[in-house]
């Protein structure tokens, strides 16, 4: 299970390591397309200071890490958040995000399952809901599609 750049870290090892029976892998956020807060804040000093070497490679053109990974060839479920609570960083993402990453952005060829929840980036790893669909996913291969496991009991669900 993976989040965020983890996703991306797992897609370039598989890409590069040939594992016998990889298994089922589960992505919370993955920026599989990048990310336009990349696009925008790899051009500054102080951008390039938060964002990292990693960070600056998660750009949205075709050149960018995330775009040059291609398909996935194992069993993989995405999990995809749509609560911000970054209006600004918001603004600079196309469509539904989660307030890092837009939730057309985690979407990747040759996954088996794909969800989207009522959560943000950070912290959608610590949601109940998101802990039950991830669970699903591992032992049967697909999330449940009844959102009853999204449970309103979660602060930013």
């Amino acid at each position: 299970v993976t989040h965020s750049l983890g996703g991306i870290i797992l897609r370039q090892y598989l890409k590069t390591h040939r594992i016998q029976n990889p298994g089922r892998a589960v992505m919370l956020a993955p920026p599989n397309h990048g990310s336009e807060i990349a696009n925008r804040l790899k051009n500054g000093r102080l951008g390039r200071w938060m964002l990292g070497p990693a960070g600056c490679q998660l750009v949205t053109a075709p050149g960018g890490l995330p775009n040059r990974l291609g398909a996935v060839g194992f069993d993989l479920g995405i999990v995809a958040g749509n609560r911000s609570f970054n209006p600004f960083f918001s603004r600079l993402l196309n469509g539904a995000d989660d307030g890092k990453v837009s939730v057309e952005s985690t979407r990747v060829d040759g996954m088996k399952d794909f969800l989207v929840v009522p959560n943000s980036h950070t912290w959608m790893p610590w949601r109940s809901g998101t802990i039950s669909q991830v669970r699903n996913f591992l032992q049967f291969g697909h999330f449940i599609p009844d959102s009853t496991l999204l449970s309103k009991a979660d602060p930013d669900a």
